[in-house]
């Protein structure tokens, strides 16, 4: 299932890679969804993002936890089952693809694509299990990810559906669980002082 998948993805996972290396490296992002964003999706997610060098962007979500493990999408691979952590949705498209978002100060091979500083997502099958078992504490595995046309996402961060963070790749090490609820407020306290310097005198 995983080798079909990958097939179908060839020409665009091919297409991802060139152009995130054509990118501009400053621009990766972390969103965070503003409290106004309820979708069942998108509500309370926190998302690593990296443009791609025809205007569109690529992203993850990466704070919320399915009930799938590994191990039950891979019974017969045994380093699967020792990953505790369950497999994360990382977005709406190609949901059947496990990528691997992995903390390295180095590609961790194959085409892998850099989203940021210290942080690659890998999704070539013997890549994807090198990591699993390897180094399975640096990653975060994820089902499906998130592509933004042209435009799309600049035109959502200006309705309000974002708040804009700078890139982190640490924020695959921190737990789940009030990680959306402790950075927005962190930017809402922000925001609130930036509003006071503002308003003085």
């Amino acid at each position: 299932m995983r080798k079909t998948a990958l097939q179908i993805l060839l020409l665009l996972t091919l297409a991802w890679s060139q152009a995130s290396r054509a990118a501009d490296a400053s621009a990766p992002i972390m969103l965070v969804a503003s409290p106004e964003l309820q979708d069942q999706l998108f509500g309370a997610a926190v998302l690593v993002v990296t443009p791609l060098s025809d205007g569109s962007h690529a992203g993850f979500i990466v704070n919320h936890p399915t009930q799938i493990t590994l191990a039950a999408l891979y019974p017969d691979h045994a380093p699967s089952r020792k990953v505790v952590d369950p497999v994360y949705l990382g977005g709406p498209v190609t949901p059947n693809i496990i990528f691997a978002l992995v903390r390295a100060e180095n590609s961790p091979g194959g085409s892998s694509v850099e989203l940021m500083p210290g942080l690659y997502a890998a999704f070539e099958e013997p890549v994807v299990d090198g990591i699993i078992e390897a180094r399975p504490d640096a990653a975060r595995f994820v089902a499906g990810f998130v592509l933004w046309e042209p435009g799309e996402l600049e035109r959502e961060i200006e309705l309000g559906a974002w708040y804009v963070m700078e890139p982190d790749a640490k924020v695959l090490t921190r737990s789940p669980s009030g990680l959306w609820e402790d950075l927005l407020r962190r930017l809402q306290r922000s925001e609130g002082m930036l509003n006071v310097r503002n308003s003085a005198p």
